[in-house]
């Protein structure tokens, strides 16, 4: 398995993600943020629906996780709480299915913690590469 290289998708608050994605891909990727975390940046993490995460796993990538700001002082009040509860919710569906449910994560961070986002992300792509290829890979009709 040492030739899998995991598909990721990241779904990123606009505000704690802005200052990290101001330098753009080649920054991030000299930086040590893995390219193949495909990243999303959204208003409000706290947006995100259980359908649009579990349409990320339908869509045939192996691992997701959500960076929202920290739950306690979100820039939409409660945004980020409601982001925690869906990812919890997914993983609980996946568990449900038979499905590791460390293939999607919630992270709070704050703003412009440059260091902290790339090891997120590194963290994933890590522990996916663990776990293999996801197996709801293939299952759609």
């Amino acid at each position: 398995m040492s030739d899998f290289t995991p598909t990721i998708r990241a779904f990123c608050c606009h505000y704690t993600s802005q200052q990290t994605c101001a330098e753009g891909p080649e920054g991030l990727k000299q930086d040590g943020f893995p390219e193949n975390v495909s990243l999303f940046r959204v208003p409000c993490t706290g947006k995100l629906q259980v359908s649009t995460l579990l349409q990320a796993f339908e869509d045939e990538v192996d691992g997701v996780y959500v960076v929202g700001c920290p739950a306690e002082s979100c820039h939409n009040v409660k945004g980020s709480q409601r982001a925690a509860k869906r990812v919890a919710a997914v993983k609980k569906a996946l568990e449900e299915l038979g499905v590791e449910p460390d293939r999607i994560a919630m992270y709070h961070m704050e703003r412009g913690f440059h260091p902290e986002f790339i090891a997120a992300a590194q963290q994933m792509d890590k522990t996916i590469t663990k776990l293999g290829p996801s197996p709801l890979k293939g299952e759609a009709a």
